[in-house]
């Protein structure tokens, strides 16, 4: 991918700057940043089809309690570059394992010994508890948003194991598909980059379907990874067979009356997504998912069996985020087994998968309560 400028400044709040770091495992990494680079480091990392730009709301907040708050575009998207976005590239660059050297590299190149609060949203926080299992003496606490973890797999799951929930769903009536599955098709990133209805309007149609703006989601927890009960989730994670996420999300699109009363997305702050993605393709993140569903990501947590996130953990999310409960029990592990020190579990009302975009104020006095709790 060819480099590109930093962010335009007129796009951010007053007080969030900028810039590019070359040579960073590989990367040269864009970031946002806000405060003293003296300062204790908060890194956010974010998710799915986000940016470093999801984190906009609460850096400054946060920075205001005396900390160098810093959220980069990850490998595979915005403004990073260094990064192959072939569909029949090496996905073994996209490795977890992968994602927590480019979080060190970034760390060390940014003048820090140490990352106070380390926080996670969606597969971020895949990439955050990872930093935080793999590298404690670094990574000094961590917050995990709207993706409990369940602790690395006893043993790697193999590719006709991980796939066969998705054949399982394929013989439902009507048949269902996982969208981790039709994330990883060579035809999903055409799908939603090139979109029918143009990419501005299906990241609308995306967004408003996972939001608490959406009010059919109502999650509760489910009883079993099976296609039985997966086939009760939104169709955004469970999709019909034969429709793109882009057919799929159509037809919840919101009316003009909804788009215009949205004030956590107005349209200026969407067109930012979409100027993103309309030159990169989602293709960066959905090898993300690839990495998943290729056993690569198990194969290489499965390291670290047993072993458990020692350093203060909490976990914030959405009470109408379905991202809690997608996956039966994960929940509950994620408080009860690998994390041996969860501090903090806050389900924030009126919040869905967005979480620290639809509800900033309430994520910046969380995550600052936090870090307060959890610092000396």
């Amino acid at each position: 991918m060819a480099e590109s400028e930093p962010l335009d400044a007129a796009v951010l709040p007053h007080g969030i700057t900028a810039r590019c770091i070359d040579g960073l495992n590989g990367l040269r990494v864009h970031l946002l940043e806000a405060g003293n680079p003296r300062d204790p480091l908060i890194l956010l990392l974010h998710g799915f089809p986000e940016l470093a730009y999801s984190w906009r709301k609460i850096m400054l907040p946060l920075a205001a309690t005396g900390a160098h708050v810093v959220a980069p575009d990850l490998r595979g998207y915005g403004r990073t570059t260094g990064w192959n976005a072939d569909y029949d590239a090496d996905i073994a660059s996209f490795g977890i394992l992968n994602l927590v050297r480019d979080a060190l590299a970034l760390v060390n190149a940014l003048g820090h010994q140490q990352v106070a609060m380390v926080v996670g949203h969606d597969f971020g926080s895949s990439a955050a508890s990872a930093c935080a299992l793999v590298r404690p003496d670094v990574f000094r606490s961590v917050v995990l948003m709207s993706a409990p973890f369940a602790g690395p797999p006893k043993s790697p799951q193999t590719l006709s194991a991980l796939a066969e929930i998705d054949l399982d769903l394929g013989r439902l009536n009507p048949p269902r598909k996982h969208y981790h599955w039709y994330y990883a098709t060579r035809a999903a990133n055409a799908d939603m980059q090139f979109a029918p209805q143009g990419l501005q309007a299906f990241l609308r149609a995306y967004y408003h379907h996972k939001s608490a703006d959406w009010t059919a989601n109502k999650p509760y927890p489910l009883t079993a990874w099976s296609a039985g009960e997966l086939a009760k989730l939104p169709t955004y994670y469970v999709m019909q067979k034969h429709q793109t996420m882009a057919e799929t999300v159509a037809a919840e699109m919101p009316s003009a009356s909804q788009i215009a009363a949205c004030n956590w997305l107005p349209d200026k702050e969407l067109a930012v997504y979409a100027g993103e993605y309309g030159r990169t393709g989602f293709q960066g993140g959905l090898n993300w998912y690839r990495s998943r569903t290729s056993g690569l990501m198990g194969h290489e947590l499965s390291t670290f069996a047993g072993r458990r996130i020692e350093v203060p953990a909490g976990f914030i999310a959405g009470h109408q985020d379905w991202g809690v409960h997608q996956k039966a029990g994960d929940f509950e592990t994620m408080q009860s087994q690998a994390c041996s020190n969860m501090r903090r579990v806050h389900l924030i009302e009126g919040a869905g998968h967005w979480v620290q975009q639809e509800k900033p104020a309430e994520v910046a006095a969380l995550l600052t309560g936090f870090r307060l709790a959890t610092s000396g």
